[in-house]
């Protein structure tokens, strides 16, 4: 059964228009199919779904990065690469179902893969915990990516959770340190790492694995510092403003490639991810594919000296530095009180001190 969106109502009613018409005995004395009738009913439905999906707003974008049949990150690795090895547990603590790691091949060679696993069904979600991460989710990808980073393997991390879980035992084990670890992990590697968002990016949930040189989303996922609804209710104390919230907060694919908080946006399928499962696979492997290449003449210094370079580059465009490429502006310069507080200012100023004292006790 198809799950629809509460603005997809017309285009509910026109997939269930061609569904009765493929069914030449669902009506009383019909007996073939009007194949003439299917046909401008599906360029109804195609012109219907471009005109929806090319109009979305922040918050009917949000709707869709949630939609439940949405293709999840399990789905991404079972049918993007070859021989995974799922890999479990911190050493620390134990093993967290929400996100789902280990190596695999990528064209043949050797990747570490990361996945938020939000779950597919009732009782998956409650195992995966709703993609959720706790402490030691974000400990067992931290050793799984110096273990990497020691063989050289680049990493690619697949972003889905609304945030990392906020239970009282996560906080009594860490939580905020483990994001924090994950994040200083991420900036130190020495090898490409990409994070790709494939649904919600929330919070320091998602950050703890996207701090990567490559950040990508999906044309309809999101990727935020706080929900919507959480927005709202701070701002408003009314979450109903999620939609006021959802446009202040640029959450969409296409604000962030502006503000270049993310490098590229992959293509969805009109109508979704969800609608066309096999066309999303083929233009998420050819965008992974391309910024892999991109990297193999990099040395290790370039890579980390690239991803430094762009998180230092957000949110200085459009501001009150004239060259947002001129990294050396980032200098601190000298200001007014330093040059006061200048030993040689110090020295001066104590001689002339001295020639006071003298003068005035001698003459």
């Amino acid at each position: 059964m198809k799950n629809y969106l509460n603005f997809e109502t017309d285009i509910k009613n026109l997939e269930n228009e061609i569904e009765k018409l493929k069914d030449p005995y669902n009506q009383d004395g019909l007996t073939e199919v009007d194949t003439q009738k299917i046909s401008s009913t599906q360029a109804e439905l195609d012109k219907k779904l471009k005109d929806i999906y090319s109009n979305l707003d922040p918050w009917q974008t949000t709707m869709v990065a949630r939609h439940e049949d949405r293709p999840k990150s399990k789905f991404f690795i079972d049918n993007l690469f070859e021989d995974f090895i799922s890999l479990s547990g911190d050493r620390y603590y134990g093993e967290d179902k929400s996100v789902l790691t280990g190596f695999a091949k990528f064209n043949g060679s050797s990747v570490l893969v990361i996945g938020q696993e939000k779950g597919e069904n009732l009782e998956s979600r409650i195992e995966r915990n709703f993609g959720m991460m706790r402490p030691e989710g974000y400990r067992k990808t931290i050793r799984l990516m110096n273990l990497a980073n020691k063989f050289n393997i680049p990493i690619i991390s697949f972003i889905d959770t609304p945030g990392a879980y906020p239970g009282v035992g996560a906080e009594e084990r860490g939580q905020a340190e483990a994001i924090a670890k994950s994040i200083e992990c991420c900036m130190e590697l020495k090898v490409p790492t990409l994070a790709i968002v494939i649904g919600e990016g929330g919070s320091g949930g998602a950050i703890a694995l996207a701090s990567s040189n490559k950040v990508i989303m999906l044309e309809n996922a999101i990727y935020s510092v706080i929900s919507p609804e959480g927005c709202a209710t701070i701002l408003w104390r009314d979450p109903k403003k999620m939609l006021d919230a959802a446009k202040a907060m640029k959450l969409s694919a296409k604000d962030l490639l502006e503000l270049k908080v993310i490098d590229e946006i992959i293509p969805e399928p009109l109508g979704g991810a969800h609608r066309d499962r096999d066309l999303m696979i083929k233009n998420l492997r050819g965008s992974i594919s391309k910024n892999l290449d991109y990297f193999k003449d990099l040395t290790s210094e370039d890579i980390i000296n690239e991803r430094k370079n762009k998180f230092l580059k957000i949110g200085r465009n459009k501001g009150f530095i004239s060259n947002s490429e001129d990294l050396s502006t980032l200098t601190i310069k000298n200001n007014k009180l330093e040059k006061i507080l200048n030993p040689t200012f110090f020295l001066i100023v104590s001689a002339l001190i001295g020639v006071a004292l003298i003068a005035y006790i001698f003459f």
